[in-house]
């Protein structure tokens, strides 16, 4: 455990940033030797694509701000250099629909050399986007890197272990190697279980001061979507997001002072995406007058630390549900990396301790939001509350709850003890017919938002186009090399590439010199 805390100390030797968002550059590396790169292909290309398409819609700063992509066949070559997902998602589509059109065949040699480069690539390609980027005005400060292979994730691992022994990895904040697995019967209420942003089957395996996350994820749609998703939460470290603060149990209360609080340090996690950030006329901020609002005290990416004081013990059958309101949000013990070591293993299980006699008495908590500062312009100030509910897991789960100001009038008229057995018939006929689940799973239902944000993120591309709809190519064809994706940093080859049966190696350097120049932004689009 210490190893992974000294890599985040040596980790913030960057300069601190001066933006909000923290989150890492992502390199994806998919490794497409295996036979069953037929089957993974598809379900691969459309979780990502989900994924980025929800990255670029949301509002705020980007969750995803840049993505390169290498794949490896005999050796790595790297379709997409870093760039940018919220102003270029019709690049990285370009991308993804080279990624589909690759041979299925499964007729490349296995290996882990070129799994190897395509690491060592993507580590010299970062070093040179913060070369090419002002000091001060990136905020991103390291790269998380994740290889998508079907063979064995721990073979995998062993290899990288052995060959980046003399590679400088002080800017890599981790290495996620994740095996795919066939699953030819797979069915939907087996997926959660093998979601790898709720409860991964992994193992970590020591390099050089950091771990390597070894994971297994299903060949399906949703398990590989969920694992991009993962991209989606806050990965700043840089502090707590949350207090939670309780009466003191060490003292009798005769004798202890009113001000002494038993003091939870917590980060805020998001169950759901809020729908309004997809909204066209959401701008991602809370004015200062929303005070009462959730949103503002877990908005993305958390930049204030909120205190929540515990004020009293609920029972759980007491609490209806019509007077919560907005999005839940997850509690979790802090990880945050300025802690002493020690300090954060006693949160840790203090945190436990709380979760378990709270589920022992089934009790909830209510809360109230502390004011973040005080001055002369808060003549009053506004108190929200929350209601903290436990769960038979090492979390919490907190949501905001009505106050007298908000709460409306309401009749709940009681119910008839008895009713004409015209209107009951009916009734029960048509409840008897519907199918009845034993519990709800959000993974078996879908909107349609996905093919909806699609089409309008397509939509400029068509028009700027300006070809007849029948000449336009299809999305599944190969694209020419002038349509691919280029990024202001080349990525350095690490090794010649040798001729390839689909597209030459020269013109695939070429591309990528070729991107270098912002008049290429331009040309693609064009």
């Amino acid at each position: 455990m210490s190893s992974r805390k000294l890599l985040s100390e040596t980790r913030r030797t960057f300069p601190a940033t001066k933006v909000h968002c923290q989150q890492p550059l992502r390199i994806l590396i998919v490794d497409v030797t295996s036979p069953s790169w037929a089957n993974t292909c598809s379900v691969l290309s459309e979780a990502l694509e989900n994924t980025l398409c929800l990255a670029h819609s949301l509002t705020g700063p980007c969750r995803v701000p840049l993505l390169s992509l290498y794949v490896v066949q005999n050796q790595q070559e790297c379709l997409l250099p870093f760039t940018q997902v919220k102003e270029n998602f019709a690049r990285v589509q370009a991308c993804i629909s080279e990624l589909r059109s690759l041979p299925r065949e499964g007729c490349f040699l296995q290996g882990g050399n070129g799994v190897v480069q395509a690491v060592q690539d993507g580590l010299q390609q970062f070093k040179q986007y913060s070369r090419h980027t002002t000091a001060g005005s990136s905020a991103n400060s390291s790269v998380e890197i994740t290889i998508l292979t079907s063979q064995s994730s721990q073979e995998m691992a062993k290899q990288l272990e052995k060959k980046l022994k003399d590679v400088d990895l002080v800017s890599l904040r981790s290495i996620q190697v994740i095996e795919v697995l066939k699953r030819d019967f797979l069915q939907p209420e087996d997926v959660e279980q093998h979601m790898p942003a709720e409860e991964p089957d992994s193992n970590d395996i020591a390099i050089l001061g950091m771990d390597i996350d070894v994971q297994t994820v299903e060949d399906n749609v949703i398990s590989l979507e969920m694992l991009f998703k993962s991209w989606l939460h806050d990965y700043s470290t840089e502090r707590e997001h949350l207090h939670l603060l309780l009466p003191s149990g060490g003292f009798s209360h005769a004798t202890a002072p009113k001000t002494t609080l038993m003091c939870l340090k917590c980060d805020l996690q998001e169950r759901l995406l809020d729908p309004a950030l997809l909204s066209g006329t959401a701008d991602g901020t809370m004015r200062a007058a929303d005070v009462s609002s959730p949103c503002q005290m877990a908005a993305w990416p958390a930049t204030v630390l909120h205190k929540l004081r515990v004020v009293k013990a609920l029972k759980s059958e007491g609490v209806c549900e019509s007077v919560l309101y907005g999005l839940p949000f997850i509690i979790k013990p802090t990880s945050c990396w300025q802690l002493d070591w020690d300090e954060l293993e006693t949160n840790q299980h203090t945190f436990h301790a709380l979760c378990h006699s709270l589920l022992k008495r089934k009790w909830m908590l209510l809360a109230r939001r502390e004011p973040q500062t005080t001055g002369p312009n808060w003549n009053t100030v506004v108190h929200s509350y929350y209601i903290i509910v436990p769960s038979d897991s090492a979390t919490l789960l907190v949501k905001a709850i009505a106050v007298r100001e908000l709460l409306l009038p309401s009749t709940f008229p009681a119910l008839l003890p008895e009713h004409p057995e015209r209107v009951q018939g009916p009734v029960e006929s048509a409840l008897n017919s519907l199918e009845v689940e034993v519990a709800y799973n959000p993974l078996h239902l879908k909107s349609n938002l996905y093919k909806y944000l699609k089409s309008t993120l397509y939509k400029p591309l068509h028009r700027q186009q300006a070809q007849p709809r029948d000449q336009r190519p299809e999305r599944h064809q190969p694209k020419q090399h002038q349509s691919r994706a280029k990024a202001t940093v080349a990525p350095l080859l690490m090794a010649p590439s040798p001729a390839q049966a689909f597209r030459p190696a020269a013109a695939r350097r070429d591309s990528c010199e070729r991107s270098l120049l912002p008049k290429e932004y331009e040309e693609f689009l064009q």
